[in-house]
């Protein structure tokens, strides 16, 4: 009788929970809240992209490969293909170099610390466009800014013709887009060095290890899944990078600075050609998915040997 009493005290003591009734309370509630972003993705994302795959199949006969045939052959497009590689591989490296640099700087304590790194977002912050109009201003050969400083140098006599030199013309679309997105990665990193053990740094210290010491078996190991995420993006940047070109270059000189975006774009909207043109889109759209692949297998195996 006194254990009946009890069992009945504590079931009149716990506070009821609240019955889940309707839409809220059940089970697909949570898919339902990310209808509308899947939505959205699938109509400005995966539907592009499967559109694009179609237009590339698309020739007179019917659908069919004819166009990814014709890209086999075609000198133009191999062409594209090297000033993409040049241009993607150049920007990761320079992108990555310089990030990492400024992030072991302001990683370090001094005074203004703060200041540095809201300036630090500066390039980030401003649009492509009046990005692109700088540089292009700057890089005049009568009254740009790069002239006045280069005529400074004992030597230099003439103006280069920085965009209408091919190697010049790359290394202006190269630099432009690293001062662009060196920020994001530079602070992305920074956010990974915080996060390194102090401890370990310490220990380092007592065992007398030098700073390269610790930068090769401390930070390195420790921002090591952050770099090679970052490497990816970096990748994927590049490859998708076209205002910058376009507004800079053109794609020129005499296709010097045509990368994949560029070519897409002047395929389809300069000599209407869009099945071919979404036969290149398609061309990017797989060497992206290679190269995240990669990412995905390579961070699998160091995780599986760590």
């Amino acid at each position: 009788m006194a254990s009946a009493l009890t069992q009945t005290t504590d079931r009149a003591s716990r506070p009821k929970r609240a019955r889940r009734n309707g839409v809220v309370g059940s089970r697909a509630f949570p898919y339902l809240l990310i209808l509308p972003m899947l939505a959205l993705e699938g109509a400005l994302v995966i539907y592009p992209i499967l559109r694009g795959a179609l237009f590339s199949l698309d020739t007179p006969a019917g659908l069919g490969l004819d166009n990814y045939r014709y890209m086999l052959v075609d000198p133009d497009f191999w062409r594209m293909i090297q000033h993409t590689l040049v241009f993607t591989l150049s920007v990761v490296v320079a992108i990555l170099a310089i990030g990492l640099s400024l992030a072991l700087l302001m990683n370090w304590s001094f005074r203004g610390r703060g200041v540095v790194r809201s300036l630090l977002t500066v390039p980030w912050a401003i649009p492509e466009v009046p990005v692109a109009i700088t540089f292009v201003l700057m890089l005049d050969p009568s009254f740009g800014v790069f002239n006045a400083f280069l005529r400074l140098v004992p030597g230099v006599t003439e103006n280069p013709q920085w965009l209408l030199d091919p190697v010049l013309a790359m290394l202006v679309v190269i630099g432009a887009t690293v001062w662009k997105g060196f920020p994001f990665y530079s602070l992305v990193l920074l956010s990974a060095l915080q996060n390194v053990p102090d401890e370990l740094y310490e220990a380092a210290k007592i065992d007398r290890a030098g700073r390269f010491a610790q930068f090769r078996y401390i930070t390195l190991p420790g921002i090591r899944p952050t770099l090679a995420l970052l490497a990816v993006l970096a990748f994927i940047y590049s490859t998708q990078q076209f205002t910058l070109i376009w507004l800079i270059t053109g794609g020129g000189p005499v296709d010097a600075t045509t990368t994949l975006a560029p070519a897409i774009y002047m395929q389809a909207f300069r000599f209407y050609n869009f099945s071919y043109a979404g036969a290149i889109a398609v061309v990017g759209f797989g060497i992206s998915a290679i190269a995240t692949l990669c990412f995905v297998v390579l961070q699998r195996r160091v995780e599986a040997q760590s």
